[in-house]
Parts: C-alpha cells; sequence; structure tokens
C-alpha cells in the first residue's frame, strides 16, 4: 500500500454530515467491495447498540446505570487494545476528560431512556437531536445554510414533534426527553472531538475517562439498592461496547477511507430503519402508527440538507471523514 493521505476537514463539512470528525493521515481508500462490505458491517453495528441496550434493559437482565457502566468498560477496553496496536497518540488530558463528561452524559440518558422506549423509536429520536445539535452549534458559529438545507431540517423537525407530540401513539415523555438530552450530549462530544487527531485515540481516551463517572454512578445506584444484574446482561452490556461500539468505530473508520463526505453521511441514514426493523424482528416491538411517516420526514429530511451541502464548492469531498453515527 503506498504512503498515507493527510486529511483536513473543510469549513462547514461537518454540519449535517452526522457527527464529523477529521482525521489525520488517512490510508488510501480501500477497493469498492471492500468499502461495501465494512460499511455495511459498521452500519449493523451501530443499529445493534440500541437493540443490545433494549434487549438487556426491556427484558430485565441489568438496570440502566449497570448496563452503562458495562458499556463503557467493554468500550474502553476494546478502543485502548485498538489504540495501543496502531501506536496511535493520546489527546491531551484536560480535552479528554470534557469529552468524557459529555460521553458519560449520553451513554446513561442513552439507557435510561431504553428503559421507556422501543428501540426503533429511541433510534431515531437520538439522530434527530443530535443532528439538530450539530446544527444549531453551526449556525451559533456563524454557519449560514442554504436554502435546501433549510428545508431539510425543517423536515426533520416536523418529523421530530409528529413522533413525540402528545396522543395514543406517542413515545413516553420522559422516554423521549432522555434520549433528546442524549443525543445533545453526544453532538457536543462530537464537537469537542472534532479535527483532535486520531480518532481510535480519541475516542479510546474519552471512554477510559468516563468509566470513573460511569463506576461513581454504579457505586450510588448500589448505595440506593437500585443495581441488578444477571449474566445475560452483563454479555449484552459487554457486547454493545466493547463489539457495537468499539470494534464497530473501527470497522466504520476504515470504510471512510473509501467513501466521499456526503456518501458516508447519507449511509449513515440506514442505522435507525435497520434499528427498527431489527426491534420488530428479534424484540418483537410493534411499529407505531407514527414511526414511519417521522421516519420519512426525518430522514428523508437529513438527506435533503446533505446533499444540498454536497453540492457546494468546498474541494475535494473525500477530505472529510465523518465520524460514527451515536451507538
Amino acid at each position: 500500500m503506498a504512503g498515507p493521505a493527510t486529511a483536513r476537514l473543510p469549513a462547514g463539512a461537518a454540519r449535517g454530515n452526522h457527527l464529523t470528525l477529521a482525521i489525520d493521515k488517512l490510508p488510501l481508500a480501500p477497493g469498492p467491495w471492500t468499502t461495501a462490505g465494512l460499511t455495511s458491517a459498521a452500519m449493523v453495528a451501530f443499529a445493534a447498540n440500541s437493540l443490545l441496550c433494549r434487549a438487556a434493559l426491556g427484558g430485565g437482565h441489568a438496570d440502566a446505570v449497570t448496563f452503562t457502566a458495562l458499556r463503557i468498560l467493554g468500550g474502553a477496553l476494546a478502543l485502548g487494545l485498538l489504540a495501543r496496536v496502531r501506536g496511535a497518540t493520546a489527546p491531551p488530558p484536560g480535552r479528554a476528560w470534557g469529552s468524557a463528561v459529555a460521553l458519560f452524559a449520553y451513554a446513561a440518558g442513552f439507557s435510561l431512556a431504553y428503559t421507556r422506549v422501543p428501540a426503533g423509536v429511541g433510534a431515531l429520536v437520538l439522530f434527530a437531536a443530535v443532528q439538530l445539535t450539530m446544527n444549531g452549534a453551526g449556525l451559533a458559529a456563524g454557519e449560514r445554510p442554504r436554502p435546501l438545507e433549510w428545508v431539510g431540517l425543517a423536515c426533520s423537525l416536523a418529523g421530530l414533534l409528529l413522533l413525540t407530540r402528545p396522543g395514543l401513539s406517542a413515545p413516553d415523555p420522559l422516554g423521549a426527553l432522555l434520549m433528546l438530552a442524549a443525543g445533545a450530549a453526544w453532538g457536543i462530544y462530537s464537537l469537542r472531538g472534532r479535527g483532535r487527531g486520531d480518532a481510535v485515540a480519541v475516542n479510546a481516551a474519552s471512554f477510559g475517562r468516563a468509566l470513573p463517572l460511569a463506576l461513581a454512578a454504579e457505586a450510588a445506584a448500589a448505595l440506593l439498592g437500585a443495581v441488578h444484574l444477571r449474566p445475560e446482561g452483563a454479555w449484552l452490556a459487554l457486547a454493545s461496547g466493547a463489539i457495537a461500539s468499539g470494534l464497530g468505530y473501527a470497522v466504520w473508520y476504515a470504510a471512510i477511507r473509501g467513501l466521499t463526505a456526503t456518501r458516508a453521511a447519507i449511509v449513515q441514514l440506514s442505522a435507525p430503519p435497520l434499528a427498527a426493523a431489527g426491534a420488530v424482528t428479534f424484540l418483537g416491538e410493534p411499529v407505531s402508527s407514527r414511526l414511519p411517516a417521522a421516519s420519512v420526514l426525518i430522514l428523508g429530511g437529513i438527506a435533503v440538507a446533505v446533499a444540498a451541502r454536497g453540492r457546494q464548492p468546498s474541494g475535494d469531498d473525500r477530505t472529510a471523514a465523518p465520524e460514527s453515527p451515536p451507538t
């Protein structure tokens, strides 16, 4: 293989690309079939995170706090090992601690939400919340979307309002609010990590520093007598952290070497539908009457915004390396 190519994130490239992170010194792109295989595996892994969490919590195999702690432990071990094998340089400790707080807030909100909402609904709400957070940060920084981008964002917001408005088929309000908070936390985590060097090393450091926070929460839950764990729950949580998150990230970072930023952003739209399909197939969850229409509005709106942005004259689109979706 030829020498590495250096990647830099163009201004505005991250906005709307689901959770974008610049990765320096990306190797040259793999072949199209390899890229397709890696991309498919990564999307399945990200969708599986919702299913693993919902299976553990909905099935009563673990409490949300214990699941979160074990998930972060699994992710820290897997990503730490990968970073060591790669010889990656860790980010500055101060920045890693700030990102760790955001990561823990995301993981805790994610787990707590899945005690109250189905996997398909949770994945869609999470996806929309991240988009709104990232685009809100872009607006606050002075970015000005094109008219089609505004149309796409408006459609996504309408879909989120349709999904969560009160009614017989509405998701649990507290569960939806927790997932919105988890999405906002992941958006902040991604914004803090953007352009901070090797993506695997950045995530490994954040998972490692989030672990003490998760263990402190676990200790508090134990004092309150709110901890319960079965072997099935432990395995599901560790698989969520080590495989669906840790290895899923590594596979995704390999896949995006063969994707443009716009294609990578559009590919990520498949994660919520995959989670919804998996919830129906493997968990026996029903499809609410609102989910299909809300999915079309949210995911279609994001696709329109991404497509509009992809036509901007920002140079080589391959230089933007989107980070993984929230998982």
